[in-house]
This record gives structure tokens, C-alpha cells and sequence, in this order.
């Protein structure tokens, strides 16, 4: 009786391997939910962001966001990421998490996605970096395609003005989420006129985004205490693909749940705010400040 069974061990284990996407990607997940809740820690620091009221600091995001789209040329853009840094350092946040997040999305969205573009085949101008060599050129619809395939000057320069760009809306954005709770966010925002409910779709957006990034690791670390050994990749992706009917049919539930909740309580599709402190002076001699610097570098 014994080989049979060991026969059948053998079989079952040289048809299986590891999911290590799977655990790799609900530990991204985890890793989210931490970094969601140290945000409000350090929003708590000693730092000069964070003493700064919270309609202040959406502000400076939204002149700072228009200031770095309208910059046509590399070295604002890179004078612009000098002076984030130095507001990152003076609110005392972690520069090698913060820069971390920062320089991944940036890499990813502003230089790997548009990087085919700055190829001659949709950018003209001189050719820097041959890549490609063909018989002879050829014409498909609209595009040209030469006999030398490479990365323009023009098009490398425009592409890495848009990563720069990217780069410098992230940080300006980031900073303001490391610095400043949510729930002062939110209150900002009300208080400078945004609609209610685009208010309400991104707090509860935001406060059960957590709930369920928890349930799907919950459901992970269940699952995979009940297995003994490795299992088959197939049905990996089978289990994938149910958890992820479940948690679409889980968020419909939840999503009643809480509206007939919030009509239970008498909630009147307006949002209200209470408390806010008064600009003091810092208040006002930062946003002038910052103000005045944006204004520098719209015009330098």
C-alpha cells in the first residue's frame, strides 16, 4: 500500500507550483492598507505641512497642479521638483517611502507608457538612439515607417517632459495626503464649494476601500491555512476568479446596506461641516509665500 500512495504523492506534486503572484499580490495589498493608516500618523508630526490649515494645502494642489501642466520646458519642471522636495524635507515625511511610491507611478505612467512615441515613426526630428533596421520603408495608412526605426531627439525630450510632469503632480499630490487626514481633506473641499456628492463618493470610497483590501487578505490567509502542500495553477486562477464574483457581489450588499443605513439615520444628501479653525497667521504668510513662488515660476 505503500507505493501507491508515494506514486501518488509524486504525481500530484510534479503537476502543481507555488502561486507566488498570488501571495505576492495580496501582500501589495497589505502593504496598501499599512501605508493608508500611517498616512494619519504622520499627518500628526511636527513638520511644516502639517501645521498648515487643510484649505491652504488644497489649494496650493490645485495652483501647483496647474502651474507644472503649463511649463513647457525641462528645467522649470526640474526647479519645481527642487522646491517639493525641500516642503517634503521641512514636513519631516520619510523621503525614501514617499520618494519610492513617487518615482514608481512616475516611471510607469509618465516614461514606460508614452515611451513609444518619442519613435520616429510619431515623432519627427533627429535621430538619437537607432533601434531597428528594415529591408526599406513602408507606408500603413497614416504613418511612415522608415528603413531606420530608432528615438527621435524631440520625442525622447517631449517624453521625458511629461514623466517630469507626472513626477511633480505626484509629489505635490502625495504630500498632501502625507500630511493632512482625510477627513480634513474632505472638509477642505466642502468648504471651497465641491458638490456633495462627488464629497460622499470619495469618502466612503476611500473609508471602505480599507474594509474590503482587509477581507480579500482575510479570505487569502484562510484559504491558504487549509492547504496542505502547493496546488495546481489552474485552479489558483479558478479561486482568483470566484473571489473576485464575490467581492463585486459583496460591495453591491454593501453598498445597499449603507445607503439604507445613512436613510435610516435621516441623511439628506447634504454634507456638513462644523469646527473650522480660523487662518491664523502662518496660515496666511505660507499661502502668500507659496503663492508668490508659483507665481515666480509661472513667469520664469
Amino acid at each position: 500500500m505503500d507505493k501507491p500512495l508515494s506514486s501518488g504523492v509524486e504525481t500530484r506534486r510534479s503537476g502543481l507550483s507555488s502561486p507566488f503572484f498570488l501571495d505576492k499580490a495580496v501582500s501589495n495589498l497589505a502593504n496598501f492598507i499599512r501605508t493608508g493608516y500611517i498616512q494619519g500618523e504622520t499627518a500628526s508630526r511636527n513638520g511644516l505641512f502639517q501645521r498648515l490649515d487643510a484649505r491652504i494645502k488644497v489649494l496650493f494642489l490645485i495652483f501647483f497642479v496647474v502651474i507644472i501642466s503649463l511649463k513647457q520646458n525641462l528645467q522649470s519642471e526640474l526647479a519645481i521638483s527642487a522646491f517639493l522636495f525641500v516642503l517634503v524635507l521641512s514636513s519631516r515625511i520619510d523621503l525614501v517611502t514617499f520618494y519610492r511610491k513617487v518615482f514608481f507611478l512616475g516611471l510607469l505612467f509618465g516614461f514606460l507608457v508614452p515611451l513609444p512615441s518619442s519613435l520616429n515613426i510619431f515623432s519627427k526630428g533627429d535621430l538619437l538612439f537607432p533601434l531597428l533596421h528594415l529591408p526599406r520603408s513602408y507606408d500603413p495608412w497614416i504613418y511612415h515607417i522608415p528603413e531606420t526605426v530608432g528615438v527621435t531627439k524631440d520625442g525622447l525630450y517631449s517624453v521625458l517632459m511629461l514623466a517630469s510632469r507626472v513626477v511633480n503632480s505626484l509629489t505635490t499630490a502625495f504630500l498632501l495626503l502625507h500630511t493632512t487626514p482625510f477627513s480634513e481633506v474632505a472638509r477642505a473641499l466642502k468648504v471651497l464649494k465641491v458638490p456633495d456628492t462627488m464629497l460622499m463618493v470619495i469618502s466612503l470610497t476611500y473609508k471602505y476601500l480599507f474594509i474590503f483590501l482587509r477581507t480579500v487578505e482575510d479570505m487569502h490567509l484562510a484559504r491558504k491555512s487549509r492547504l496542505m502542500g502547493t496546488e495546481k495553477k489552474s485552479e489558483t486562477r479558478k479561486w482568483v476568479a470566484g473571489r473576485m464574483a464575490l467581492m463585486f457581489t459583496k460591495t453591491q450588499l454593501k453598498c445597499e446596506e449603507i445607503f439604507r443605513a445613512m436613510q435610516g439615520r435621516g441623511f439628506s444628501g447634504t454634507m456638513r461641516v462644523y469646527g473650522f479653525r480660523r487662518l491664523n497667521g502662518l496660515d496666511w504668510l505660507a499661502g502668500g509665500i507659496l503663492f508668490f513662488i508659483g507665481i515666480l515660476f509661472l513667469w520664469v
